[in-house]
């Protein structure tokens, strides 16, 4: 019997009615560019064209309600300028041959009550972030959220509703559930941070409800081949921790089979990323083994590793953050072998008065640089 080789980086990929042309993926990174008034701007569009040979774009985290903010100059989905702001995007990226997602996301406890006129952050339950936060009056101890109440919850998750229909009337491809890193809907995941007694907390089935019914309203708004979901089963961003990683990210992977989703977007480094922490289980491919979808998998992955990946059939899809900060023609890049240019950490999240310093400015790879001309 022949051996069939696996597929590779460039092989095409249906992603529900979507045809990707490579399954590299440009994965989500907050870049805090929306200067004005947190509404998506011209730079931001700029920014976004330049990397449209990916497979697919997930955009940068973008917040659901004026009350689900954590950072200065992110976007939102929640008003009318935002929702034409984020048009002008999504109609650049298609013009230039691209595809494009949102990425939902709503902060939870890792909000402050400087970016809420005051207001208290929400989460599962009053546990605070230990650390502090980047505030506009420079870092401040993080504020004990106010416990959500389950009326509370069905009003977020009526948010997540709206957002879904405005990303929709926003022109995107489809949208993102952002239930990983530490944020509202990981809060609720992990036994860490959800000590609730009601039907939102306890056993792994209740911390997943939360997750489930965003999940189904999004659904409903956008069919559930145009949605996918990301999880982070390992990472402790923002001090948060589950006791069973395993069995909780198993049993979330697996409850999500029921949408039939586009993708499960799951952040894990691969092992050989994880030497400082090698007591740690691998969760990845657990979810892999019970999720029946595409799997995209992201954290630490180069060429090599991504290749593997993918033709050894870990994983369908892999998602590159850094990379394409610094190479807005990764693809090109990994088809030629072309060398990566390295990413500046200063230039992530702060600017001078010049927005595209270190966003829009990072040149493509040419024939002329290869024969150092």
């Amino acid at each position: 019997m022949s051996h069939v080789p696996g597929p590779t980086l460039f092989s095409p990929l249906h992603l529900g009615p979507l045809e990707l042309p490579n399954r590299i993926v440009m994965a989500p990174l907050t870049r805090c560019r929306a200067v004005d008034n947190r509404t998506p701007n011209e730079v931001m569009a700029e920014y976004y064209v330049q990397r449209a040979s990916a497979g697919l774009i997930i955009s940068e985290a973008t917040q659901i309600s004026e009350l689900s903010y954590g950072y200065p100059h992110t976007p939102g989905i929640h008003r009318p300028d935002q929702v034409a702001g984020w048009a002008k995007i999504t109609q650049a990226v298609h013009q230039a041959g691209g595809r494009i997602f949102l990425q939902l996301w709503h902060v939870g406890r890792a909000a402050h009550p400087s970016f809420m006129d005051g207001k208290q952050p929400v989460a599962p339950s009053p546990i605070a972030i230990r650390g502090q936060a980047h505030t506009p009056k420079g870092k401040e101890p993080y504020a004990v959220p106010r416990a959500l109440t389950p009326a509370d919850i069905t009003e977020i998750v009526e948010q997540y509703h709206q957002a879904a229909e405005n990303a929709k009337l926003a022109g995107f491809d489809g949208v993102e559930v952002h239930a990983a890193n530490g944020y509202l809907i990981d809060e609720f995941l992990r036994s860490g941070t959800n000590h609730r007694l009601d039907e939102y907390g306890g056993s792994v089935e209740n911390r997943t409800r939360f997750l489930l019914e965003v999940v189904k309203t999004v659904t409903d708004v956008w069919g559930g081949d145009r949605v996918g979901v990301r999880l982070s089963p390992t990472n402790a961003f923002n001090d948060i921790t589950d006791s069973h990683p395993v069995e909780t990210f198993t049993f979330a992977a697996q409850a999500l089979n029921r949408f039939g989703l586009a993708y499960l977007h799951v952040l894990e480094a691969p092992p050989h990323h994880r030497l400082e922490r090698t007591h740690e289980v691998v969760v990845t491919p657990f979810m892999r083994q019970v999720f029946k979808g595409n799997l995209m998998v992201n954290a630490g992955y180069d060429f090599r590793t991504g290749t593997e990946a993918v033709g050894s059939r870990a994983a369908d899809l892999v998602a590159y953050g850094v990379p394409f900060i610094a190479n807005p023609d990764l693809v090109e890049r990994f088809r030629t072998g072309a060398p990566l240019a390295e990413a500046n950490p200063a230039t992530f999240y702060q600017f001078s008065n010049h927005l595209s310093e270190g966003y829009t400015d990072y040149p493509v790879f040419t024939r002329q640089q290869a024969i150092g001309g």
